[in-house]
């Protein structure tokens, strides 16, 4: 497999892993509608005690996910100084979950964010708490919400579909079928968190 469709992961070495609080990551193939989900429960849940951080990604702002908005040379600079709980690489992008949720789950407060599958194992061995959310989605209905998105070309999207799940064995504890209305979704996805914090 290609370096280009490989998640990458980084976690800073520590002896202990963080808590009191959860971490959930919201996992799931391109254009499931991950972000919808996360938008529908931001809204509906205290930021006190629910924190949904903005992702670090090397593309430009714009239309799309709300995210922080990184240079290449300035996102390899924040790997090597560890400014990130978990980093990874796919579709020619480089992700991070900024360090800074670790004090929020050392505060005990739930954080919620959508990550590779490829960096499960490190996010399980860094959180005392780990609950993974699976969102899923027919193939059909799926290509259909990448392309009316458009964010990607016709051939990106073709390679977001043929991506194969780098954690395919990883357990997971909650599975969302995203196959409804965004408030059918977006329940469910408010309801596992409430379900975690407890």
């Amino acid at each position: 497999m290609s370096g280009e469709r490989r998640p990458m992961q980084a976690v800073q070495d520590r002896a202990e892993t963080v808590g009191p609080g959860v971490f959930l990551a919201i996992v799931g193939a391109s254009g499931v509608g991950k972000d919808a989900l996360l938008s529908y429960a931001r809204e509906r849940l205290d930021e006190r005690a629910v924190r949904f951080p903005r992702r670090v990604i090397t593309r430009p702002a714009g239309a799309g996910e709300d995210h922080e908005p990184i240079g290449e040379a300035e996102f390899a600079e924040a790997c090597e100084r560890n400014a990130f709980a978990v980093w990874w690489r796919a579709h020619g992008l480089g992700y991070g979950i900024p360090a800074a949720v670790d004090g929020d789950i050392l505060a005990g407060r739930a954080v919620v964010a959508n990550v590779s599958r490829g960096v499960l194992g490190a996010l399980a061995v860094r959180y005392e708490r780990f609950v993974v959310v699976r969102v899923t989605l027919s193939d059909d209905v799926r290509a259909q919400r990448l392309r009316g998105r458009g964010r990607e070309a016709p051939h990106d999207i073709a390679q977001r579909l043929a991506r194969v799940d780098p954690a395919p064995h990883h357990p997971v504890d909650v599975e969302i079928r995203n196959d409804g209305t965004l408030a059918e979704g977006g329940q469910a996805l408010v309801r596992a968190i409430l379900r975690a914090r407890t």
